[in-house]
């Protein structure tokens, strides 16, 4: 029986079937659903939401140092997070085998850059793997554990958002139970000091060697030969992509294990064909190395090197045919996201947005929409744990240059606990003269609802330990702590005013759970606008609400999307918002 999945449930079945016992990540689109997947198979594995991405690598290391086979999955810039231990492991190499899930996201889809994280195998000098469908992401889990275990190293299995997202036919395997290799002490193995490392790295270059050899002559690399005219080399989507753009008797190389490059193979391929195209998303990863080992190759003077491909898109690089199109008179409404009605975090950012004298250093998550229009209120988003850090230094850069403004860094409470907490202690330690504001709504908003250490819950369904975070930030030293919930902009306004007027070292605590998973907890309630009473200010559109709207100049309030916050009604100057039970 074939089942319809996402490449990202396969992967989750993939683990499943492969034995796999100990799973570890941190939330990021496009990678998060393997791990909402992973609890249903916990009869027969293990596995948890991390606090950030580092972490999570380094349990599943662990794991596969203690002899079981062991996964890690993130978003292409998580890998940046958990370099420091994947580079180190590549050293080492594993017990059991040890797969790192990698999802790139090609056009920025939910993303602050679209880095090709291919040049991590490479630079790591780990085994890579990358499926085209659901059904290899799912195969392609039993053959990373495979080589991992094979050739001593970890292997990284990247996908991309149209592989990670998209459902295809899946044939379900059965379950393997693996038997754990038994722990043995082995310091010159994995104690990582320089004369092991040392030792470690010519073994890891004899490894890569061997893996080359495989590489050569394995399953995840096939040719089709289809003639002698045209040759494709391409992996991942792109393959997909090709197939739909060449015409029939072009022949293709189909790369699943991409580093390293079977260079044996790919010479063979190319002295078959009279023209050879390299098709690849983002950079010429391949298309580099294919040159340098002197294969004459067209790549990237065709194919663009930004953005997402499709068939279309190739079609016009390659062929110049561009798609037909018809006009059906209708204009697609430009959409922009925007907080959701009743998010905890608007209330703050009104508040923050209407004092020129601060600036708000944002961080990544729902609360970066409060930098978009009408709020206006976030001067940077970096990265996760920025929020604070790049606070500081600007904080520190105002002081030199005597600028008179406060800095307000923003992080979320899932942040906090991914990376805020050393910025927390950068304040503190450095002395930055700053105020840094966790956003609590106790959840994991922006990638679906995740639990975090503060929420009280894990990934397995489990009640776990909720750390508060006023005591964290009491312990690092912060003597003042305001708390405050947002929806009551008098307080809000306030709590900013204090914090800026304190002499004490103060962090903010703003606080209230995300109505979308919370919303039981709280009578409904709806708000309505009165036309009559309506003097068309539109100061409520200022909130940036997606509930509100004008229609005949008087703002009106759609029942389907009001949850009742009442941050409108608070702001109306003339009382024409008011708020009822429903």
């Amino acid at each position: 029986m074939q089942l319809l999945m996402s490449g990202n449930e396969a992967v989750a079945l993939g683990a499943y079937e492969a034995g796999i016992k100990v799973c570890s990540a941190y939330p990021g689109t496009p990678s998060t659903e393997i791990f909402e997947n992973l609890p249903k198979y916990k009869d027969a594995l293990y596995c948890e939401w991390a606090p950030n991405e580092k972490v999570a690598t380094e349990v599943a290391y662990g794991a596969s140092i203690a002899g079981v086979r062991s996964l890690t999955a993130m978003k292409h810039v998580g890998m940046n997070v958990a370099a420091d231990p994947i580079f180190t492991a590549a050293y080492s190499g594993v017990g059991g085998g040890f797969v790192i899930v990698v999802a790139d996201d090609p056009s920025l889809h939910s993303s602050q850059n679209e880095q090709d994280n291919r040049w991590y195998a490479k630079h790591a000098k780990i085994a890579m793997v990358e499926p085209s469908d659901s059904q290899e992401c799912k195969d392609f889990v039993k053959y990373a554990c495979e080589i991992s275990e094979r050739f001593d190293m970890p292997v990284m299995l990247r996908t991309v958002t149209r592989i990670a997202h998209s459902k295809s036919l899946v044939e379900p395997g059965v379950h393997s139970e693996i038997t754990p290799i038994p722990y043995q002490r082995n310091g010159a193995k994995y104690i990582c000091n320089p004369g092991n490392s040392y030792r470690s790295r010519a073994k890891l270059e004899k490894n890569l060697a061997e893996l080359e050899k495989y590489a050569n002559d394995c399953p995840l690399n096939t040719a089709e030969m289809n003639g002698g005219k045209v040759g494709v080399i391409a992996a991942s989507a792109a393959y997909l992509y090709a197939k739909e753009v060449f015409p029939e008797d072009t022949s293709f190389l189909k790369l699943g294990l991409t580093y390293p490059m079977p260079m044996e193979l790919i010479r063979s391929f190319a002295s078959k064909v009279e023209k050879l195209y390299v098709v690849e998303e983002l950079d010429g990863y391949m298309e580099e190395q294919i040159k340098a080992a002197g294969i004459d190759c067209i790549g990237k003077e065709l194919v663009p090197t930004m953005y997402e491909l499709n068939p279309q898109i190739l079609r016009e690089a390659i062929f110049g045919e561009k798609a037909e199109s018809v006009d059906v008179g209708v204009k697609a409404v430009s959409r922009p996201p925007a907080l959701c009605p009743g998010c905890p975090h608007r209330g703050f950012f009104y508040c923050i947005g209407k004092r020129r004298d601060c600036v708000v250093t944002g961080d990544i998550g729902c609360y970066t929409l409060g930098g978009s229009a009408p709020l206006n209120a976030v001067d940077t988003v970096i990265c996760m744990g920025g929020g604070f850090s790049v606070g500081a230094g600007m904080a520190k850069a105002f002081k030199a240059s005597g600028v008179k403004k406060t800095v307000f860094g923003v992080v979320g409470d899932s942040t906090f606990f991914h990376s805020g907490m050393t910025g927390a202690a950068e304040i503190i330690y450095n002395n930055a003269d700053m105020i840094p504001v966790v956003l609590d709504n106790h959840i994991t908003g922006m990638t679906g609802h995740q639990d975090n250490p503060g929420s009280g819950f894990n990934l397995m369904g489990e009640m776990a330990a909720a750390l508060r975070i006023e005591d964290i930030l009491r312990a690092c030293g912060y003597e003042n702590i305001i708390i405050v919930d947002p929806q009551d902009l008098k307080a809000m306004d306030k709590a900013i005013d204090d914090a800026i007027a304190s002499v004490k070292r103060t962090a903010m605590v703003v606080r209230r759970p995300c109505l979308l998973i919370k919303r039981e907890k709280f009578k409904k309630r709806l708000c309505a606008a009165d036309s009559a009473k309506c003097i068309g200010c539109k100061k409520c559109l200022g909130v940036g609400c997606p509930a509100i709207m004008v229609k005949d100049r008087k703002s009106c309030i759609d029942e389907s999307l009001c949850v009742g916050c009442t941050v409108c009604a608070q702001v109306c100057p003339v009382g024409a918002i008011t708020c009822k039970e429903d």
